[in-house]
């Protein structure tokens, strides 16, 4: 009964850290830009580009290419996946789109270079980029028939105007990228504190010694802990919803007074979560950030520019975004809670112990506690930089690095809510058996296999899998 009640306890301390670390400047802009995608981006643009009829050369680079600019785990990546999804992008491409995006983006390969080195970063970029596009290829391949039906019954929805977007929606999801970017992206302009004031609070460092005590950090474990900046996010975060429930679910008929109020306490809470609010000895301790005045400065822009729209049209945006919240956020915080539970019973010995060496158990144990023992964006570097001092071989440290942004479990429940148990589960087994497959090669080279061998190897290992889709293929039909 203990153990069930520790459990427990650590699933509540895993979601209430991730809610408050995690949600507000990352997940919240980004449900709000699927939702503008679903609403203000015609579906034959993203056809264009991204469809199965799209020219190969083009879709999937593209779609590798919006990845790459997106500093976001695997949890705000799915808002946008499910947005290009269902706006008519192809399965293999808007499956490179997810793979790349986490694994691969510009500041992940910057940090991966300066905290491992370069040839982590380097081997990381051209991993990621050959078996993003290749899971995409694979995945379209396989389910091509179930594809078909799918693109088919959008063709025969009646079409308006040639596909070009508007440049008034053009710049309305610039601006929400903007604002998902400046509260996510580490910069030292975004960073630099500019001024701050004491809030003087003779119990603050009690409270925060408490929330210690209740969520303590374990970094080992990544269990971030909870501070009381975070507590109050939370607070905000469960207002903002009371408010949505009416106010943003309710919109497709009419816009109603949860609707503004709703909108308000997002920016605001946004704002907020945007100050650095510490404690201090005597007190609370509010900083003004570079990310403050960015966050700010892009929510206000973004009213002038609502003012352009007719309000049918943001009234389908507002719309769309409750949809994708509730479609995916459940499903989140499900997720999160039981890599809580789980994460209370395994032991980062028992990985270290495994993966000293490039074998292929190494290489799954690191794929295994990519899943398992999920780190937001960014994170899963400095754990590895930390294994790395422990012991850990370079090839299963790369097949950690290539699936832990990739496969955590809350990621893998949204991703099947949205295209299907069967197509969400061939998914995650190809990304273990590429990342696996991914850290044998880089172990191998690191322990100075010739590059011919390895290149014969990896290719005669293409083959087959390439042989044994054919023969699939040629079985269907």
């Amino acid at each position: 009964m203990e153990i069930l009640i520790t459990a427990f306890q650590s699933g509540l301390a895993s979601l209430a850290s991730y809610l408050a670390a995690h949600v507000l400047l990352c997940l919240v802009p980004a449900f709000f830009i699927a939702g503008a995608l679903s609403a203000l981006v015609p579906q034959e643009s993203v056809i264009r580009y991204l469809g199965p009829e799209a020219p190969k050369w083009q879709s999937y680079p593209a779609a590798a290419g919006a990845g790459s600019l997106l500093a976001v785990c695997s949890c705000t990546i799915q808002p946008l996946f499910a947005g290009i999804y269902a706006k008519g992008a192809g399965l293999g491409p808007a499956i490179t789109f997810l793979f790349f995006a986490p694994a691969a983006n510009i500041l992940a390969l910057s940090y991966t270079g300066v905290a491992l080195g370069a040839d982590f970063a380097i081997a990381r970029i051209v991993l990621a980029l050959c078996f993003g596009i290749g899971i995409g290829l694979l995945m379209a391949i396989l389910f091509r028939r179930g594809e078909s039906a799918r693109l088919a019954a959008m063709a025969a929805m009646p079409r308006l105007g040639n596909g070009d977007i508007p440049r008034r929606n053009l710049g309305f999801l610039a601006v929400l990228v903007a604002l998902l970017i400046a509260g996510t992206l580490k910069l030292d302009v975004l960073s630099a504190p500019l001024a701050s004031a004491l809030l003087p609070w003779d119990g603050a460092v009690g409270a925060q010694a408490a929330f210690d005590r209740w969520v303590p950090v374990n970094t080992l474990k990544g269990e971030e802990g909870l501070s009381l900046h975070g507590v109050l996010l939370i607070g905000l975060l469960l207002a903002i919803g009371a408010a949505a429930w009416r106010g943003l679910g309710e919109v497709d008929r009419g816009w109603n007074r949860a609707t503004p109020l709703a909108l308000g306490l997002t920016a605001a809470t946004l704002v907020f979560a945007a100050l650095g609010l510490r404690v201090g000895a005597d007190g609370l301790v509010l900083t003004i950030t570079g990310r403050t005045l960015a966050v700010a400065a892009l929510c206000a822009v973004l009213l002038p520019l609502a003012r352009r729209f007719d309000a049918w049209d943001m009234q389908q945006w507002l719309w769309e975004t409750w949809r994708f919240v509730r479609l995916i956020f459940p499903l989140l915080v499900v997720g999160v809670f039981l890599v809580g539970v789980v994460r209370r019973f395994i032991q980062p010995e028992w990985i270290q112990a495994i993966a000293g060496s490039n074998t292929v158990l190494a290489n799954l144990a690191g794929v295994v506690f990519g899943v398992f023992m999920y780190f937001p964006t960014l994170v899963e570097v400095p754990i590895a930089k930390m294994f790395l001092s422990l012991g850990m071989h370079p090839g299963p440290l790369i097949a950690y690095l290539m699936a832990d942004p990739e496969l955590s479990l809350q990621s893998i429940l949204i991703t099947s809510a949205i295209i299907g148990k069967l197509k969400a589960w061939t998914y995650v087994g190809l990304v273990a058996l590429f990342s696996t497959l991914a850290g044998l090669c880089y172990g191998a080279w690191v322990d100075g296999t010739p590059p011919t061998v390895l290149a014969l190897a990896l290719g005669g290992g293409l083959a087959c899998l390439l042989l044994a889709l054919h023969f699939i293929e040629r079985k269907r039909s």
